[in-house]
This record gives C-alpha cells, structure tokens and sequence, in this order.
C-alpha cells in the first residue's frame, strides 16, 4: 500500500485506510460534507468528502477501514485528501498490521506454545479451567490472540497481551526448576490467567482505549471475577485452591499502590509479581531502545523505571 507519511500535493490514492474521526459539517454555503482524519501507522492526514450523499459513498462509521479513492492537495501548508469514493473494508481485505502496531512474534506460534504449558498443568482443576477459557471459549480466544497488554506502558500492540503472558509464564516455568518449593501447577496457572481480564479491561484494536468496565473495576478485579465464573462451573473445584489461585491473581502488582487488593502471602504470589513485573520492565527497555535507534547518550526519565536511562556503552 501507498502509505500516508509518503504522498505529496498532486499525489491520487486508492486503497486502506482507517477512519480515524468522521464528523458532518456543513459549508458556508449551507452544503454538507464530512471531515474526516484518515490514519495509517505511518501518519494521519485530514480528509474530505464534499459530497457525502452520492453514489460512490457508501454508509461508513468512525474506526471503519475503507477503501478510499482520491486526490491529496496541499491547503494551508498542510496535505488533504478529497475523497471521491469510498468503501468500507471488511477482515481479510486489509492487513492490520499496516495500521496498528503488532507483535513481531507470530501469533498462532505463541498461542500454540501457551497451549503446550496449559497440557503440562497435571491437576485436574486447574488444568480444567484452563481448558475453560482456552479451549471451550472461543470469543476469549480470539479477544486474547489479539489484545494488547497495555494502553501504552508496554506491549501495547496487538498480540501484546499474548506475548506477554507467555513470557510471564516461561520465567514462573523457570522459577519451579530452581525453587522446588514452588507449586508448579498453582503457578503456571496464575500466570497464564494473570492478565485475562485486560479483554474487557482495553478495547480492541483501532481503539486500544480502557473501557467502562475498565475504568470502573480494572483488569485485577475482573480477571479474579471471570476466573470465579469458569470456577462455577467445575464441579467440587477445590475451595482452599480456589482461594489459592485467586490470591494470586489479586496479588500479582505485588503492592498496594500499585493496584493490588492484596499483598502476595503466597510463595507462588510473590514469584507471579516477580515475573509479572520482570517482563513488563524489560519489554519498556526493548520499546525504548527501538524508538530510539541510533541515538547514544541518556534517552530521558522513564516513569515506569523511575528513573532517567540509557543504552549501555560499548567497550
């Protein structure tokens, strides 16, 4: 495709873009028209479409993708696009990933990987509800592959919260070979459930914006809830492990003022927090470095890291 950030003034466009802002307006004239802010991941462009009742115009809605064919001009020392025709897009006519940010890792890879940790988890419970979400619950499986981990801390990108988790869950894979005092089941359960309820706590992708929901009750609190509901159905699911399992995901901020409603009083608890926050700090490095490729020297204060940083120098 033809990407945004790439055109000039005299410059003709046909092809996917998203529908960043869609707003009717009308003219000096008393005409009406749309105002429009069209987006790729290069860049976002104004956009007109003088006349929206005629044939080459089809019903569209803001965060739509569309095809759009027009002629870009310059106005006011900045470019515009007068759309002629317009299309709406559908899945499998457009690839995501030349709009929103996505992981670099393969998805379905991932996704298969996680699979294999949830067949190692021997206790039937445990492994049971697991299988709840990630087998039986095709809506969350496909919320999951594709949600991001964050707004925009860290893997705030599609597949970010897939990737996430599996890091997660190799690092508390690691944790019981080298403290055998670990629960290997309890553990590696809580840590592929730990941030589950980011499906309803973000929107999807073009959004990727906290819900309702979200913003009322966060991802730790509605994690916890939906792990209770998939609970609900399994017959004789422990109660002492029910409360073991939902320490841990109430626990895995690690502290209060983080977002916690509990302290981790579990050794399992404490080494979800630990891997929970590992990754999330180095994953911020990685993205740091990335956007900043190139540049030596200190790369300004990081609130995550609290503190200010940079690359390590070479010898």
């Amino acid at each position: 495709m033809k990407y945004l950030a790439d055109l000039h003034d005299g410059d003709h466009i046909n092809d996917v873009y998203l529908i960043k802002t869609k707003q009717s307006a009308v003219t000096k004239n008393g005409k009406p028209y749309d105002n429009l802010t069209i987006a790729d991941k290069s860049a976002s462009l104004n956009a007109k479409i003088w006349e929206p009742n005629s044939g080459g115009i089809e019903e569209y809605e803001e965060l739509d993708y569309a095809f759009l064919t027009g002629d870009v001009s310059s106005y006011q020392g900045a470019l515009q696009v007068s759309v002629k025709r317009l299309k709406v897009a559908h899945e499998g006519e457009f690839d995501p990933a030349d709009y929103v940010p996505v992981s670099a890792k393969d998805v379905d890879s991932m996704f298969k990987q996680l699979m294999q940790f949830i067949e190692g988890v021997k206790n039937p419970y445990l492994n049971l509800v697991l299988k709840k979400f990630f087998v039986e619950d095709e809506a969350f499986i496909k919320k999951f592959k594709s949600n991001s981990a964050a707004k925009m801390i860290h893997h705030g990108f599609v597949g970010g919260l897939l990737e996430h988790t599996l890091s997660v869950t190799r690092l508390c894979d690691y944790y019981t070979k080298a403290y055998p005092a670990l629960n290997h089941d309890l553990l590696i359960t809580s840590a592929i459930l730990h941030d589950i309820g980011k499906t309803r706590e973000l929107s999807a992708f073009p959004m990727n914006d906290y819900t309702d929901e979200g913003q009322l009750m966060g991802h730790i609190v509605i994690g916890a809830e939906m792990i209770a509901f998939k609970i609900a159905e399994i017959d004789d699911f422990p109660v002492q492990l029910k409360s073991e399992l939902i320490h841990c995901i109430l626990a895995h901020h690690g502290e209060y003022e983080y977002g916690s409603p509990k302290k981790p009083a579990l050794m399992e608890a404490m080494a979800l927090n630990l891997a929970d926050n590992t990754d999330a700090k180095m994953e911020t490095m990685t993205e740091l470095f990335n956007a900043n490729v190139g540049k030596s020297g200190w790369l300004g204060y990081n609130r995550l890291m609290e503190s200010n940083v940079r690359k390590t120098g070479e010898w």
